[in-house]
């Protein structure tokens, strides 16, 4: 398979004042090539599901289904078996909350890489943390990836994944501190602001010593951002696309959905399957979900109707 994205977009998606654009330019090979992740390589044709398993008791959307470490196993297993090629484990809400020290987050995270990796031998661990020092720990135990959804709050944490040749997820989070909620927040322009942070923390990953082939960008759906910014950053994934670097969503049962929707966070599938088949057209690689089953469904079809998955089966109007 090529490693070249022939575009960044399909044909006639709309530009910053909403008008159509024609297909965006060709995207150079290396970043916007493979993604190299622990064993794994991952094809810039690939659609690839990042499982959400949260050590938390009081996660948004299982509140706490998955803190027990049977529990989790259980739902590792489960991702896996279901199509999850990388699986993120969280041991803090992204929310306001009780307050989780560095040292409470490794109790429930720490330990538990290493119990995944004994178990899922190839695949992808990712650990979502913003701390240097959780990063440390980790990385020890067999963690391949950091997830940092506070856009390098934690400075070090870069050092960390090129000392042990981690990957790295580099995410916008409106320049937020950890755990906190936006209110009232502006952007000139909150896609040129995604740029602009984004390839930033990868610029700097890169100067560090991160691989480039395992560095990510994500534009952060609410993260620091109403619904309408979130929604925007959608619409628009392709400027994000057209910079190189292998885009992450993690839009799963999120509140833009829920406003939108009108929906509580146990109603928003349809909305996030959408938004994720919307994405997957628009150039995203990677979909951090908590219902991996759908989303796969969702993701073949995408890929069967762009040309770059066949049918699993073949039998109408043969016989």
């Amino acid at each position: 398979m090529s490693t070249d994205v022939e575009t960044a977009a399909a044909p006639g998606a709309p530009n910053a004042s909403g008008a159509p654009a024609g297909p965006l330019p060709v995207l150079p090979a290396g970043c916007g090539g493979d993604l190299r992740l622990g064993s794994l390589t991952f094809h810039p044709a690939d659609l690839v599901i990042m499982a959400i398993v949260n050590r938390t008791p009081d996660s948004f959307f299982d509140r706490g289904a998955t803190y027990g470490e049977r529990e989790a196993l259980a739902a590792v297993d489960r991702a896996v078996a279901e199509g999850a090629r990388i699986v993120d484990i969280g041991g803090v809400k992204a929310g306001p909350g009780e307050h989780v020290d560095a040292a409470e987050e490794l109790r429930r995270v720490g330990g538990f890489v290493a119990l995944v990796r004994a178990r899922h031998p190839d695949i992808v661990i990712s650990v979502d943390t913003w701390r240097a020092e959780v990063g440390r720990i980790v990385a020890a135990e067999g963690a391949d990836l950091l997830n940092d959804a506070w856009g390098g709050v934690d400075p070090q944490l870069a050092e960390v994944a090129a000392e042990h040749g981690l990957g790295l997820v580099c995410t916008h989070s409106g320049h937020q501190p950890p755990r906190t909620r936006p209110h009232r927040v502006t952007y000139d322009d909150v896609v040129a602001d995604i740029v602009a942070t984004t390839t930033g923390l990868a610029e700097r990953a890169r100067a560090l010593g991160v691989r480039p082939e395992a560095i990510i960008v994500d534009p952060g759906h609410d993260f620091g951002k109403n619904s309408r910014h979130s929604l925007e950053a959608t619409r628009r994934l392709p400027e994000l696309v057209a910079t190189g670097w292998p885009v992450l969503v993690a839009l799963s049962n999120k509140d833009f959905i829920g406003e939108v929707l009108d929906s509580p966070v146990t109603e928003r599938l349809e909305g996030t399957l959408a938004a994720t088949a919307v994405s997957a057209w628009l150039g995203a690689r990677i979909f951090r979900a908590h219902q991996v089953a759908p989303t796969r469904k969702i993701l073949e079809t995408v890929a069967a109707i762009r040309g770059t998955r066949d049918l699993a089966v073949s039998r109408r109007a043969l016989a």
